[in-house]
Parts: structure tokens; sequence; C-alpha cells
């Protein structure tokens, strides 16, 4: 029995990490780009990503796997890696971090429809394709939304999209083609590849800056251990104990949270008809998890009564 309560705690500690972390990574990602070229923040927080691997990979008593399908995984996912935070990166330069983590919440939609399209996995019914219609029409007023915060913003909104596709895509083509790896070694390996490809971008930004602003080395730091790293394996963790529809969810708190942070430590303005856009992604995204909804319910709720409950007497 303590035993299981032990292992519940873990469970739970692991889910609200992800939640915390993929929360604040957009936020990050602002906060890194701002004084430092956002090239050479990518190139920082992926070098720091590789080392902290590294470390763990020996700690542990690993050998990285290097036959043909674990390098062929490694590749995929850092020409993926490389291409999807490029593209992230640089959107951020004209995109709020709470919009940043929306659309990357769409990436369930598109992972299920590529799914559907490609591994003929979880045929599309009325309900998906209701939810699928709802995200679209909020993406549309998210591109009228943002025009009203700038001239590169719609862009930078298209930027986004594009990363979270590239995610979508690389996520399918691992479960069809890819090939089964420990967290460690498999964050290592991408990490690696992913670091001698961004050398070039961030050697054509030219030098550093004689100074770099503490908001951003701290935002680079925090993202090359947790981003990279923790993030990847707290979410490595749940996803094997928890039921695929429980872990989805996490895609319906993360936008709220982050947008709640991006505008209370980030001042970040978000347009009327940009929220309603925002909103019909949210109704989207619902019905498209709505089987994981109806699964988890009242007893999500006890769950976290009872926790509430255990920390209180602790």
């Amino acid at each position: 029995m303590q035993e299981e309560h032990t292992n519940q705690k873990s469970i739970t500690t692991a889910y609200l990490g992800v939640i915390a972390i993929w929360s604040t990574t957009p936020l990050g990602i602002v906060w890194s780009s701002q004084g430092l070229d956002y090239r050479h923040a990518l190139f920082g927080r992926t070098i720091i990503g590789l080392l902290v691997a590294g470390m763990m990979l020996a700690a542990l008593g690993r050998t990285l796997p290097m036959h043909r399908a674990a390098l062929l995984t490694y590749l995929v996912s850092a020409l993926s890696l490389m291409g999807g935070l490029m593209l992230t990166y640089w959107g951020a330069q004209f995109v709020p971090s709470g919009l940043i983590s929306v659309l990357f919440g769409l990436s369930p939609l598109m992972t299920g429809l590529l799914a559907a399209l490609w591994l003929k996995e979880d045929s599309l019914g009325m309900r998906k394709i209701l939810g699928l219609a709802l995200a679209v029409a909020g993406l549309f007023a998210v591109f009228s939304g943002s025009l009203n915060l700038g001239s590169a913003a719609l862009p930078g909104v298209a930027a986004v999209l594009g990363a979270v596709f590239i995610q979508s895509f690389t996520l399918v083509w691992i479960k069809r083609y890819g090939t089964q790896l420990d967290t460690v070694s498999y964050t290592f390996g991408m990490l690696g590849l992913a670091a001698i490809m961004l050398l070039p971008p961030a050697i054509a930004a030219g030098p550093l800056p004689e100074a770099i602003p503490m908001k951003a080395g701290l935002a680079v730091l925090y993202l090359g251990v947790f981003g990279s790293v923790a993030g990847f394996a707290l979410y490595y963790y749940v996803t094997k104990h928890l039921t695929a529809g429980t872990v989805s969810l996490i895609t319906l708190v993360t936008p709220v949270t982050a947008l709640v942070l991006g505008h209370v430590l980030n001042a970040e303005r978000i347009p009327e008809i940009v929220w309603l856009g925002i909103a019909l992604i949210g109704i989207g995204l619902a019905l498209n998890q709505w089987h994981a909804l109806k699964l988890l319910g009242a007893p999500a709720v006890g769950w976290l009564v009872d926790l509430s409950g255990q920390n209180r007497k602790q």
C-alpha cells in the first residue's frame, strides 16, 4: 500500500512537472531571445541539454545505441528539433508566449489527423471533425487578430504553426518507423546531432554580445536543463504510467497557464479577437479529447482532492 501511494505521488509530481515546464517554456523562449540572437539562444540551450543528458548517460552507465534504426531515429528527431525550434524561436520574436503555447496545444489535433491519414488510427468521427473545424475557425480568428500585434505577427504565427506540424509529423513518423530507445539515450543522440546542425546558424549570427542580459542567460540555462531534458524525461515517465487520453489533457491546461504567465510576468497584450480564437481552439481540443475527459471525470477531481488532503497532513 505504501509503495502504491509513493508511486502514485511520483506520477502526480511528474504530471504536474510536465504542466509547469510546458507552461513556462514559451516564456523562456521569448526571454532567452531578448538581448541575444535567437540562433545563439537556441544553440546554447541545445549544448546545455546535451551536457546534462551526457552526464545522465554516464551516471547510469549506459552506452549510446548506434545501430542503423537508432541512428535514423536520432537523425529524424534532430532534423525535427532543429526545424521546429528554429521556426519557434524566430516566431517568438513577434508572437506573445501565451499564444505560442495555444498554437502548440493544437499538436494533438494535428497528430491525430496525420495518424488517421497515415497510420489508419482512430477514425475521425463526427465529434472529432467538429472539434477540428472549431479549432480551424479559432486559427482564422488568431490570424486575423495577429494583425493587431504588429506587422510580423502574422508570419510569426505561421512559423510557429510550421513548428507544430514538424513536431506532429515526426511523432507519427517515429511511431511508424522509429526504434524503441530509453529516454536518456534518445535525448543525448538527438541533441548531439541537433547541436552539430545548429552550429552553422549560430556562427552565421555573428559573435556573442559582450554582455549577455541576466534574464536571457538564465532563460537559456532553464530551457537547456528543464525544457530539453527534464521535460522530455517527465513526459516519457507519465506516458508509461498513464493512459494516452490522460496525458493528452496536459495540452488543455498549458495554454491557459502560459497565457496567464505571459500576461502577469511579461505584460503581454492579447487582442479580443485572439481571445475568441483561443476559446474556439480550446473547445475544439476539448471535443477532440472528449473521451479522455469523460474517462478522467470525477475520479480526477477526487484524485486531486485526495492529493491536496495528503499534502495538508504532511
